[in-house]
């Protein structure tokens, strides 16, 4: 018996496990409200079950500490360890802005339309106010840190667009707070946008909560795109899920510790600092 393991059959295993389902769901789900339905099931659960479990992963409707709130979204990578409270609503989770990791459209085929609209969701999260506190970290109190990024992608079946060049037009036609870091259509490839100067927004240290937002919305305003890098199509499934943990662990780190004390405004309510 072999001492190694074959990875490739492993990642092609996992894959054509994805395709199977999503192509017995395509063809014997007729409702489309219960196709869609079952579609961000699926890539729910395949994440959940693949990522760290320091990512939660649910649908959710997005708010913040002034009583916005985004469109509802297909997919959300969430943190609950500095954001500690969700609430459930008729079976909807709302889930502060200072949680939220990324944010994915869920659909059954890649198309201009459906891209197009996963930049409108992006943005109404993105252009929520977050809060940012100080933490206890190791017996040291930390200082609130600057706003990461929230990724921003969709997640497909299949694509109705036939060559990665009308793809690249349409991602690029997102600009701002719609832009799109990433995105996987299983049974075609995945692909990554690169940005320019991608880190920068992580660097500047401000002295309030207002500043960081101001920080974060200048950062979506200049950004560019770079290069967009697609996979081969018999590992788009893997090679998204590496971009996408590659992004989650070094590129944005963890999010700002939530200041409970904005979110208590809204009951009139002081929280005690000094305790």
């Amino acid at each position: 018996m072999s001492d190694k393991v074959d990875l490739k059959g492993l990642f092609n295993g996992l894959q054509n496990q994805m395709i199977s389902q999503m192509r017995t769901n395509r063809e014997f789900v007729e409702h489309s409200t219960t196709k869609g339905d079952a579609f961000e099931d699926i890539w729910i659960k395949w994440l959940r079950t693949y990522l760290p479990s320091r990512y939660c992963v649910d649908k959710a409707i997005i708010i913040d500490s002034k009583g916005n709130k985004s469109q509802q979204i297909d997919l959300v990578i969430y943190d609950q360890t500095y954001t500690p409270f969700v609430f459930i609503q008729e079976n909807t989770k709302f889930i502060p802005a200072e949680g939220v990791y990324a944010v994915f459209e869920v659909k059954p085929e890649l198309n201009k339309k459906y891209i197009l609209y996963s930049g409108n969701k992006v943005e109404s999260v993105r252009k929520l106010y977050r809060t940012s506190a100080s933490i206890i970290d190791r017996g040291q109190k930390r200082d609130p840190i600057s706003l990461t990024k929230i990724l921003g992608g969709i997640l497909t079946f299949e694509s109705k667009i036939k060559t990665d060049e009308t793809i690249k037009g349409h991602i690029k036609s997102l600009k701002g707070l719609k832009s799109i870091d990433i995105g996987c259509a299983v049974n075609y490839k995945s692909f990554y946008a690169d940005y320019n100067k991608d880190d920068s927004i992580l660097k500047y240290k401000a002295d309030s909560t207002e500043e960081y937002n101001k920080q974060f919305l200048a950062f979506y305003k200049d950004r560019k795109i770079d290069t967009i890098e697609f996979s081969y199509k018999y590992n788009s499934l893997i090679t998204f899920f590496l971009q996408l943990t590659r992004y989650l662990q070094q590129s944005i780190g963890t999010v700002a510790a939530i200041d409970l004390s904005e979110y208590a405004k809204a009951i009139n309510f002081e929280i005690d600092e000094e305790i």
